[in-house]
């Protein structure tokens, strides 16, 4: 990016734009000659109306037509905007040229000298387009500007406001045109983000005080970093996603939503969408059914798009390492190679070099309240442009409203919140007793609200590379006990892949990998011999159920510490919390499951460097990792059914009716 400065201004940093191609194919011509402003035609001055701004505002009963647009004079198709002459501005002396990477755009700061003009003494942008696409750009603007007039508010408040034009000719291609805009005295969102202190200065520049905290439902005002970053991310994606739903409803896409296009106005508190140079219409509908059901898809397709791009916007919000083009490639590069988004966070940790969330606030926003960020980022992120999120409903998700906005979440919602409490518990508690029943009971309600019950649906979720997190079953780790090999169990891995297509065969292989400290202590320095264990068998999926089987409930028949398991669920879901979310009025007896029926299971261990010749010392190493590791996992014919399954998360029931947790780890090892 080429910069020329001929007086430091860091406003001028806020003016960037980014290219875009798109189809120009459906929009109407665009038409050079335009009167200048003051001079109004006076055949058609009955069919518009005057601001106070001085600018010409449509009728609200004015309807466009592509063949009307394409049959008026030049004069009437841009008279809704001024005019100006070069001479009418008076030029600071500072310039910008190349932003966004745009060699053929120049920017300047002008004030306007006319004092005839609705603008004398008005401080405004002059953005000087030379080359043929850039002049297209800057008409394109202006036309678009007479669709988003009938709504003159709303434009004012979530758009650029463009005033105008200057030409040194009058034919098309001839000469420069230069586009004339507001000046909002303020840095974009990428610039204000790549700041020191962007926080306090930006809470201070937008003077957030109890109204605005009411605008995103919080309870108070300031408090710790994590809280009033958490509240400043609210205010600035809701603002955008009202900006972006106003162009959607218009029959607009943006199509450069970036963080180079998003300014914010110190002056009304509100997020300005830049230039509309490369806005896309959406088709209208035609009375030919094919060609309506094309145009229905163009438009959801040309939405997701811009939904797509409001997902980069706020992981690059929150998460302030992906403004690291390094690290936001990765990011990229994981979406694109078919990852599912729900499992960003288990990406983003291992990406980030963290083990855990506490040390990030990013990370620690998105966990928050459910792991509701994680949520609406793999909404607006989704694979699929049909699964994506719209602007109404995002603005209605839990994460952008705060504790006094009553929300009702979805079951999905309720599925996703489960999960990522227990996948928290398990990441962050100390593993005591009350930790423990609490993950059994999300594990609980995870299965009874599971979706995924039928095989099929298996066959198609399954297949993956999943990473044990947890395990109901007895816990035996770093203790006071005396091994008879120090051993330290790394990452457990399940993957899972499909045979053929035809059958309902599937592969599983874990994959246990391990380190052997050498010597009768524990050192300081955990250096060893890295070494991993494999099992492979082969499953055929059938459809099953689970039994709860009926307990004493006389307490005195119980041994001791022993408690009822349904009763215990029972008692949890019939709450008020939990009471709405389950599709059933009563605990069943039973619940579809996916049985899982094994055969030959094959066990290989390897070693990067021998120890001794010893074959004492390799059984000892096998027996440890046995004793430290769920026996599901080393003997696979122990796992005998499936109970829950999503993008992201997977429990899997062994013979003993111990649960094993597994989150879905990246599918390819290059895209860490």
């Amino acid at each position: 990016m080429a910069l020329l400065w001929l007086s430091s201004i860091p406003c001028l940093e806020s003016f960037e734009t980014v290219g875009f191609k798109y189809n120009l194919s459906k929009r109407p011509p665009y038409f050079s000659s335009i009167r200048k402003y003051g001079a109004m035609d006076r055949k058609r001055s009955s069919n518009f109306r005057c601001s106070l701004s001085g600018e010409m505002v449509l009728p609200l009963d004015f309807e466009e037509d592509d063949n009307l647009i394409a049959s008026v004079s030049v004069e009437e198709e841009l008279d809704h905007v001024i005019k100006f002459d070069m001479s009418d501005f008076r030029i600071c002396d500072r310039v910008s040229i190349g932003l966004g990477g745009r060699g053929d755009e120049e920017v300047f700061e002008a004030v306007v000298k006319n004092d005839i003009s609705p603008f004398y003494n008005t401080k405004l942008v002059l953005r000087r387009l030379n080359s043929v696409h850039a002049q297209r750009r800057g008409k394109r603007a202006i036309q678009v500007l007479k669709k988003l007039a009938r709504r003159k508010l709303l434009y004012h408040s979530y758009s650029m406001q463009v005033h105008g034009y200057a030409c040194s000719s009058e034919s098309d291609d001839d000469g420069s045109f230069t586009l004339v805009h507001g000046y909002h005295d303020s840095f974009s969102l990428k610039h204000w983000l790549q700041q020191a202190d962007w926080l306090p200065t930006l809470e201070a520049t937008l003077a957030l005080d109890e109204e605005s905290a009411k605008r995103v439902g919080d309870d108070t005002v300031g408090g710790p970093a994590v809280s009033r970053q958490l509240r400043i991310i609210r205010i600035l994606m809701r603002d955008l996603l009202i900006g972006v739903n106003y162009l959607h409803s218009h029959g607009l896409a943006h199509t450069e939503l970036r963080l180079e296009n998003i300014h914010i106005s110190p002056l009304d508190r509100h997020i300005k969408v830049g230039i509309l140079g490369n806005a896309a219409d959406f088709s209208e509908n035609s009375l030919d059914n094919h060609a309506a059901d094309d145009d229905n898809l163009r438009r959801k397709m040309m939405i997701a798009f811009d939904m797509r791009c409001v997902g980069f916007i706020m992981a690059k919000m929150v998460v302030r390492e992906l403004m690291d083009p390094v690290i936001f490639s990765k990011f990229k590069a994981f979406l694109t190679q078919g990852n599912e988004p729900s499992c960003l966070r288990e990406f983003l940790l291992q990406t980030l070099n963290k083990t855990s969330t506490s040390g990030n606030a990013g990370l620690q926003i998105l966990d928050r309240n459910w792991g509701a960020g994680w949520n609406l980022l793999s909404l607006l992120l989704a694979s699929r442009p049909s699964d994506r999120i719209r602007c109404l409903e995002a603005l209605r998700h839990p994460f952008l409203c705060g504790p006094r906005w009553r929300v009702d979440p979805s079951l999905d919602f309720i599925r996703w919140s489960l999960g990522s409490t227990a996948v928290r518990i398990i990441e962050e508690y100390i593993y005591g007793q009350q930790q423990r029943t609490r993950v059994a009971h999300f594990i609980e309600l995870m299965e009874m609200l599971n979706c995924h019950s039928k095989p099929k649906n298996w066959l198609d979720l399954l297949p993956g590379k999943w990473r044990l997190l947890y395990c109901t079953g007895r816990h035996i780790g770093l203790t006071f006990r005396q091994p008879p090999a120090r051993v330290l169990i790394g990452n457990v891995h399940l993957t899972v892949n499909r045979t053929s297509k035809l059958n309902t065969f599937l592969s599983f292989d874990s994959d246990i990998g391990f380190r052997v400290l050498v010597g009768k202590e524990w050192p300081h320095e955990k250096a060893g011999v890295n070494g991993k264990l494999q099992v492979n068998s082969l499953f055929r999926l059938m459809a099953g159920r689970r039994l709860y089987l009926k307990q004493e409930k006389d307490a005195t028949k119980l041994p001791l510490g022993t408690t009822n398991a349904q009763d215990s669920v029972m008692e949890k879901v019939s709450g008020k919390k939990w009471g709405k979310a389950l599709p059933f009025e009563e605990f069943p007896s039973s619940l579809r499951v996916a049985k899982l029926v094994s055969s030959d299971v094959e066990v290989s261990i390897s070693i990067d460097k021998p120890l001794n010749k010893n074959v004492k010392i390799a059984q000892d190493i096998v027996q440890e990792v046995r004793t430290q590791v769920p026996p599901e996992m080393f003997d696979l014919s122990k796992i005998v059914c499936g109970t829950y399954v999503d993008q992201r998360l997977l429990v899997l029931r062994g013979v003993n009716g111990s649960a094993l947790f597994f989150t879905k780890s990246c599918m390819t090892e290059n895209c860490t």
